[in-house]
């Protein structure tokens, strides 16, 4: 068993556990994508992982993929995030925003705005709406000399992170969203430079990499991969070819972290593993439904060779988590009628252990 209490090296910070809160989206956000009080107490609560990092957060309007998601593409936006990040410094965490363009997996009813992605072809399934759930829209297919536009949204998002007191930023280039689009073998029909060969379908995602490198550094950058994941429809043919590709690419930025999702098989995450050689956050599935990661799973990728394990539900459900984990408590549940339903309930009452007990 590996003590959760090994210091976990993270350029230019050392993490005081290898636990990390993995993005999830809980549609809290106030109107016009602000960040809420709420929002600072429900991470602050948190701030024991040795890095949280926040739900998904849109660099543009046309890349927000739900209604009441938080956004970074206005100061005003930029500025409600202050109490959020200094809620978690106060209560010794540290806190990276998730930079999320929805691409194709958005509507016209959320964003005034067609949803635009690599290609004309929607994604699979309902997506939310203020109206309720709708089928996923055809998107706009961007013209190659949109797509800069696109990365320097990312960009920007980054920028206003770090100034709102973020101590970093990954970009979600997971689960169908719009970099994963790119990356994909049945979402992305281009026959331009960022289509059809591995080469080109990674190039979005180097790109927007490199673009935010620069801007705000490798150490404050890291990027959420979900190789052959599949989710809303999308499809990687070629999973390990592709994120092999993109790792080796992705290795000469020197980047905080990886953040690969369990997404498939474990033999190509292990070659995975060889292949990145910075820091790697792993955030483990498990087999057969939608049980917490707990400590058995966490252990089983540590030893394989991860340095940081993300859990998702787990955090949700815990705030003490990494003293759960450490004293080896029983986990408490997730109540997912909560999940997506606003207000406090669900969000700010589950509670520590020790409370629970008393």
């Amino acid at each position: 068993m590996v003590p959760l209490e090994r210091l976990a090296a993270y350029s230019p910070w050392t993490l005081p556990n290898r636990t990390v809160m993995a993005p999830m989206s809980r549609v809290r956000a106030a109107a016009g994508g602000l960040a809420t009080p709420s929002m600072a107490t429900y991470y602050a609560q948190r701030a024991t992982a040795g890095l949280i990092i926040t739900e998904g957060v849109q660099p543009s309007l046309v890349g927000q993929s739900n209604p009441g998601t938080p956004g970074l593409h206005t100061d005003e936006q930029a500025d409600s995030w202050r109490q959020v990040t200094d809620a978690v410094h106060t209560n010794g965490g540290r806190v990276f925003a998730q930079i999320m363009h929805g691409g194709r997996i958005s509507h016209h009813e959320t964003t005034g705005l067609q949803p635009v992605g690599p290609s004309a072809v929607p994604g699979e399934g309902n997506v939310s709406t203020p109206s309720g759930p709708q089928p996923a829209p055809v998107p706009r297919a961007l013209e190659t000399h949109e797509i800069p536009e696109h990365i320097r949204s990312h960009v920007d998002a980054a920028r206003r992170a770090v100034d709102a007191g973020f101590d970093g930023v990954e970009l979600h280039g997971a689960n169908g969203y719009l970099i994963s689009q790119f990356l994909s073998s049945n979402a992305n029909l281009r026959d331009d430079r960022y289509g059809g060969s591995i080469t080109n379908r990674i190039r979005f995602a180097v790109e927007t990499v490199a673009a935010t490198v620069e801007s705000v550094g490798a150490a404050r950058t890291g990027i959420r991969l979900s190789p052959g994941g599949g989710i809303w429809g999308v499809t990687e043919d070629d999973a390990a070819e592709l994120n092999t590709a993109l790792l080796t690419e992705l290795a000469r930025f020197d980047l905080a972290y990886v953040h690969l999702e369990a997404t498939t098989d474990e033999d190509i995450l292990l070659r995975l593993r060889e292949t990145w050689p910075g820091t790697l956050i792993v955030n483990p599935t498990v087999p057969g439904g939608p049980k917490q990661t707990g400590r058995t799973e966490a252990d089983h990728w540590l030893d394989l060779g991860a340095d940081l394990i993300a859990f998702g539900r787990g955090f949700l459900a815990n705030p003490d988590l990494v003293e759960r984990l450490r004293s080896g408590l029983p986990l408490a549940p997730v109540d997912e009628i909560t999940f997506y339903q606003g207000g406090d309930a669900g969000y700010l009452t589950y509670p520590t252990y020790q409370h629970t007990a008393a």
